[in-house]
């Protein structure tokens, strides 16, 4: 298995797309990307703490490609808008790719290259090495499967 780890706004909607996609073994959300350890949901939406709320991806490389993952990425949300998706505002919801390694690197601004033009405002993804996971409550996970919801709206 291997893991890529992606933020792209409201992690419930991103969990779903990603949970979709046949050869992902698992998902989990939770905040990556900043400074404070162990960081519960209510000091992420601070914007304080640097982390994104992001989506946590198990899969297997076998079934899907890296590559399959960052094009679910790019359809799933703006990453035109700056530390916002939709009504969702703040550095929380940054769009973000997280790689592992520099195969993960590289195959990250490849992609972000060939979806330049897709898009009518320029990409602001951040592409940044991967730094720790911290899950996510509980109340949040599978937040909208629980609910029997397909998406956000």
């Amino acid at each position: 298995m291997a893991i890529a780890v992606f933020g792209a706004g409201c992690f419930w909607g991103v969990e779903v797309a990603f949970g979709r996609v046949k050869g992902v073994t698992s998902t989990s959300v939770g905040y990556s990307g900043g400074t404070t350890e162990n960081p519960a949901y209510e000091q992420v939406c601070t914007g304080k703490t640097g982390h994104a709320e992001v989506v946590w991806v198990e899969f297997d490389p076998s079934s899907v490609s890296y590559e399959e993952l960052l094009d679910v990425f790019w359809g799933c949300h703006d990453p035109t808008t700056l530390n916002r998706q939709g009504p969702d505002i703040g550095t929380q919801y940054r769009s973000a790719i997280y790689f592992q390694d520099s195969q993960q690197e590289a195959a990250a601004i490849k992609s972000k290259e060939k979806n330049a033009g897709r898009f009518p405002s320029p990409i602001v993804t951040e592409i940044t090495a991967a730094s720790k996971y911290y899950i996510a409550e509980d109340y949040h996970q599978k937040y909208l499967q629980k609910r029997g919801l397909e998406n956000c709206h």
